[in-house]
């Protein structure tokens, strides 16, 4: 293995670590691990024990988000949680017996005092800022979920550029409830595909809509693709991961759970073998296959059609600038995207390192 290999590789392992880390959640996954790591240092810490299942732990979900999204610049003040079905022995240890637990642990502190207040987020919030000594307001958390009413419903779902995916509940369903968290994430997810929209409808509300589209219990998930605007029932799972997999499937995108763009993202499959042809090829003949890769690049249409000129765009820079230059490029955007850049200029990095990704052989 060439040593600039090596270096992309090793490259590429510290972005996604730090992806990793700079799009966790604001409230702080505690483990077995880093539990005494954290809690019970320099910062008084309010930490939820929970389990997945637990139906109360679902409902206060987006609560605690919100909490832990307004403390997250206090840094006298950690807000975390522990998932007790995997870390048992941390929740044994301070007498968790029921889900979920909240518990504060003072500065310098493992002795907790229990939580016995109201479960919303500004509860909560007074709670903390009284222990804490802070004086920290709950921030209001814009959505991403598009909003939908009998008036405009079908300007929105039945647009036949955007691929829909719509829940149709009610205010007092507690699944709705449940839900509500995770589909917020798999919105927040999607913000940037402009073919996608992730929506939703008080069909309590509008009954005539739901009716319409045969809506007799809530949740109801319903997708409406490009070309079927009837709709289709969504029938995959209740999990971020388990969304994010069928829209990526349906709509043709590469996004994971945090909304930041995969490994395949941007890449072409048809134009795999013209690339290694091109890479191979030398002198006159590279540029006959580049003529080649412009030509079908024109061709393509959509998405693909940006993603087209960009291979056109590495493939002149590889001419150019020589063999190194795709190594040596894909190390300047991992550089660069290791910084606080905004999530629009992430995707557009992110095109660029995979699609370079195919011209960084060997040769």
């Amino acid at each position: 293995m060439s040593k600039s290999l090596i270096c992309l590789l090793v490259g590429t392992l510290t972005l996604v670590l730090f992806v990793s880390s700079a799009f966790a959640d604001d409230v702080v996954v505690l483990t077995e691990e880093n539990f005494e790591k954290e809690v019970g240092q320099d910062r008084g810490a309010l930490v939820e024990f929970y389990a997945p299942w637990c139906g109360h732990c679902k409902k206060l979900a987006p609560e605690y988000e919100k909490l832990g999204a307004s403390f997250k610049k206090a840094k006298s003040v950690l807000i975390g949680k522990v998932d007790c079905d995997e870390h048992k022995s941390i929740c044994s240890k301070y007498g968790v017996s029921g889900y979920p637990t909240l518990q504060w642990f003072p500065k310098g502190s493992l002795e907790p005092k229990k939580y016995e207040g109201a479960r919303t987020s500004e509860a909560l919030a007074e709670f903390v800022n009284n222990e804490g000594g802070t004086n920290v307001k709950i921030a209001a958390i814009p959505s991403s979920v598009v909003v939908l009413t009998a008036d405009n419903f079908d300007e929105i779902v039945l647009d036949e550029k955007k691929d829909v995916l719509v829940e149709f509940y009610a205010p007092w369903c507690g699944h709705c409830k449940s839900l509500a968290p995770t589909y917020e994430k798999v919105a927040a997810a999607f913000k940037l595909e402009e073919g996608v929209v992730i929506a939703n409808l008080d069909a309590d509300k509008y009954k005539d809509v739901g009716e319409k589209y045969g809506v007799s219990g809530y949740p109801t998930l319903k997708f409406f693709p490009k070309n079927n605007k009837a709709g289709e029932d969504y029938e995959g799972g209740r999990d971020v991961d388990d969304f994010v997999t069928f829209i990526n499937e349906k709509s043709g995108t590469s996004r994971d759970a945090k909304g930041q763009l995969t490994s395949k993202a941007g890449i072409v499959e048809a134009f795999d073998s013209l690339v290694k042809e091109f890479i191979a090829a030398k002198d006159e003949d590279q540029k006959a296959v580049f003529k080649r890769l412009e030509e079908e690049a024109d061709k393509l249409t959509g998405s693909s059609a940006r993603y087209g000129k960009i291979y056109v765009k590495a493939a002149k820079s590889c001419m150019d600038k020589g063999s190194n230059y795709a190594k040596n490029e894909i190390l300047r955007l991992e550089r660069v995207l290791a910084k606080s850049i905004s999530a629009a200029k992430a995707d557009e990095f992110t095109l660029k390192k995979n699609i370079l990704t195919s011209f960084a052989t060997d040769q």
